[in-house]
């Protein structure tokens, strides 16, 4: 996911995405638990989304 395109979102559409990546999260977290985790690079990747949509979250509330 790029930081431009996250940029030229509104926050509402960022808290929506920042919900999808943590149930997509949630849901790779339940595979591996029960043994079934075939995309185990996911995990980083999806750390690293959300910490980026939070990152530009917490940047447009301090602008405000």
């Amino acid at each position: 996911m790029e930081v431009k395109e996250l940029r030229s979102k509104k926050p509402e559409e960022l808290q929506n995405l920042l919900l999808d990546l943590r149930k997509e999260q949630f849901s790779l977290r339940m595979q591996k638990g029960t043994g079934q985790a075939s995309r185990p690079h996911m995990f980083k990747k999806l750390r690293k989304d959300i910490a980026r949509v939070k990152t530009i979250l917490n940047e447009m509330k301090a602008g405000s």
